[in-house]
Formats: structure tokens, sequence, C-alpha cells
């Protein structure tokens, strides 16, 4: 299986997509993450649902977690207000790393290699795009999907011939 075989179509916003609809994407979806495209529409990075509920968090709270019992359900109910008016690129991490991106040729295990090894829940299949005489490949390319741990997974399970609790 490849990686081409394993990716599939996947919700996608841009660093100046607003963090809002982001969270609901997510929270509609139930997506561990998303694919955050740069102004090219190229990956730039993996927004995890933690994060985003990091952002969510008083920085008061991150500091001193203890301080989260205090605060009453009136305001943590609020908690979503700290998205309006952001941008998805003002909640990523500070040093925010590249996504993992495979090649369509990359094998199941090399994905699962992969995503372990950069704990993320998602993998972007990229074909890179080749330049003019001599074949070169290029740094841009043309995003084939995503491939999801979850979705790796359960493929996996299933070539085992597991039985499936369902």
């Amino acid at each position: 299986m490849r990686a081409r075989d394993l990716a599939v179509e996947y919700e996608t916003v841009s660093v100046d997509s607003d963090a809002l609809e982001a969270a609901r994407l997510m929270a509609e979806h139930k997506l561990p993450g998303l694919l955050v495209l740069d102004e090219r529409g190229e990956p730039k990075a993996i927004l995890p649902a933690s994060q985003m509920i990091k952002v969510l968090v008083p920085t008061y709270v991150l500091e001193d977690p203890t301080l989260a019992a205090v605060v009453d359900e009136k305001h943590a109910d609020r908690l979503c207000q700290a998205l309006i008016g952001r941008r998805v690129g003002e909640c990523l991490p500070g040093k925010a790393a590249p996504p993992p991106i495979a090649d369509p040729d990359d094998t199941a295990l090399e994905v699962a290699a992969l995503m372990a090894q950069v704990r993320s829940p998602v993998v972007a299949v990229v074909q890179k795009t080749k330049a003019g005489p001599g074949g070169r490949e290029r740094g841009s390319g043309q995003l084939l999907g995503v491939i999801t741990a979850s979705h790796l997974l359960h493929e996996l399970l299933a070539t085992t011939g597991a039985p499936s609790t369902q």
C-alpha cells in the first residue's frame, strides 16, 4: 500500500483563515487537527486540536493549572471568545514545525514511521513538481491528500486480517 492509495481528501485552512471557523471545522468533523496551507496553497503546518484548545485556555491557568478550579462555569463557557478576530496563523505554536510530508510512492510503513517520529496525527501527501529539463524536483508540489493516524491504523489492521469489533 502506497501513500497515494492511503491519501484522502481532508479539510484544510490557510494561515489567514478565521480561527473560530477553523475550530468549528475541527469540532463538527471531529478532526484531530487541520492542515494549514500557506499563501501559495502549500502545506505549512499541522494545527492539532489540542493546540487550538491551548489557545482557549487563559495564560494564567496555563501557568498555574490549579486556578482552573476557581473559574466558574459562566466564564468557562465563554472560552471560545478568545478566537474571535484571530487568524489561524496566530494559533500556531511559536516555532511551528513544517508538516510531515510523504511522497506518493512511500509505503504504509514509511508513512507510519514518519507519523511516529514527528508525533503528528496527520501527514500530507504531496507530489513534488518537476522543473523543466533535467527533471529536478522543486520544493513545491501538488497536495494529493492527507493520511490521518486513525485511517492508517484502520488500513493496517485490515491487512492483518484481524477481526473487526463492529
